[in-house]
């Protein structure tokens, strides 16, 4: 999993800093929350949050990000995204890749995309082919979810599957 802070350049301009592997002080921002916006150090090691407050007690070798005067928040989190899921026999314009560069880039950290199962292909089979080429281009967190547009008893057995197995626990289901 990416780790990611944005912080506002000019009270509404964000940019991007992943976080990994690494001791990160973000000092002295305004820390936005869904429910408050209070002045704060965040203190992040291996890319979680570990600390947040004022005066931290701090390890040696801390990278400082001076945060006066500006905003930071969490990046969001795009629910509904088809990446790879055709409509009407057109693929999307943007992949995995380029939409979620663009998706970081106006400060969404993760993407939930759509698994698209046609009338008699595998559930599992096609939740794995759609997870195999998010791994290898998604640049930021992901999940997936699956359309299911036919039920049988098989489609019965690969949902439990996907949810015990793959911890896929959303699903969005269509009319018969």
């Amino acid at each position: 999993m990416k780790s990611c802070f944005f912080i506002s350049l000019k009270k509404c301009v964000v940019c991007f800093i992943p976080v990994q592997k690494e001791r990160l002080l973000i000092e002295g921002g305004c820390v936005v929350n869904d429910d408050q916006s209070f002045s704060a150090d965040i203190y992040v090691e291996d890319g979680i949050i570990k600390q947040l407050g004022q005066n931290l007690t701090l390890p040696a070798d801390v990278r400082v990000i001076d945060a006066r005067g500006r905003m930071v928040m969490p990046g969001g989190i795009d629910v509904n995204t088809c990446l790879k899921k055709s409509y009407l026999g057109t693929l999307p314009a943007d992949d995995f890749y380029n939409g979620s560069r663009a998706a970081l880039a106006g400060g969404t950290t993760m993407i939930i995309d759509h698994v698209c199962v046609q009338q008699g292909e595998s559930l599992l089979q096609a939740f794995e082919q759609w997870q195999d080429v998010a791994d290898s281009k998604c640049c930021c967190d992901y999940s997936l979810h699956v359309d299911i547009s036919y039920w049988t008893d098989s489609v019965r057995d690969e949902l439990q599957t996907l949810i015990q197995e793959k911890e896929s626990l959303k699903g969005k289901s269509s009319k018969f």
